[in-house]
């Protein structure tokens, strides 16, 4: 926060400037999102893909199915959107996850 001085008005009785603070707030923007997108690919299992939605985005069961479903059939599916710490920190825990796993499923994650 800024603090301005704003010199009083009218007449006044004190050889001496008279002065006001007045709080002003600055513009604040909120911080941009990004979404985090899951890659179909032909080896990663669907259950497989099921289980990291439920863990990871904490999604129910039927959620996460249709979600799997949708990056089966179109290529690729939003599975969030967050800040880019939480966003950076989820696409980590995911690509780890697969990896350890042996899975080649791929996520990133993109400006909104």
């Amino acid at each position: 926060m800024t603090f301005q001085p704003i010199k009083a008005s009218g007449n006044s009785n004190y050889d001496t400037d008279e002065s006001v603070i007045v709080e002003t707030r600055p513009k604040t923007r909120k911080p941009p999102l990004y979404k985090i997108l899951l890659l179909n690919d032909d080896y990663t299992p669907m259950e497989f893909v099921v289980l990291i939605l439920e863990r990871f985005f904490g999604l129910n069961h039927a959620q996460s199915f249709e979600i799997m479903l949708t990056v089966h059939q179109k290529g690729v599916a939003v599975v969030g959107v967050f800040s880019q710490e939480i966003a950076e920190t989820k696409v980590g825990q995911v690509m780890d996850f697969a990896r350890r796993h042996q899975h080649p499923l791929q996520c990133t994650m993109e400006k909104e």
